[in-house]
């Protein structure tokens, strides 16, 4: 198995766990990889541990930035305004149940 060496932004799956994990920090001075996994936990691997995980490059998932508790759309400063209907917040535009009757007007 080739060792694959840790580069800041790049995805990995861990074999024996299935987990996807980004590299997010080395520290050279520390020898240290410090990686986060999809659900936010953050862990730390020596350098020299690095090589010994049964992990394979992956492609990141689609929406990556779960991590960080965002959505890709609510972190890309390019997404502009037209992308959700005008004066309507994100929220507003969320499916949910509809009941008639209710207190909602339409004006």
């Amino acid at each position: 198995m080739t060792h694959l060496q840790p580069e800041i932004g790049n995805w990995f799956e861990d074999l024996e766990s299935g987990q996807l994990f980004e590299v997010v920090a080395i520290d050279e001075l520390q020898q240290t990889v410090e990686v986060q996994y999809l659900d936010g936990t953050l862990d730390e691997f020596e350098l020299s541990h690095w090589q010994a995980l049964p992990v394979i490059g992956a492609a990141p998932p689609e929406d990556s930035n779960v991590a960080y508790g965002m959505t890709a759309a609510e972190q890309d400063p390019n997404t502009s305004e037209t992308e959700f209907s005008k004066g309507l917040s994100p929220l507003d535009t969320m499916e949910g149940e509809s009941f008639s009757g209710t207190d909602e007007s339409l004006f």
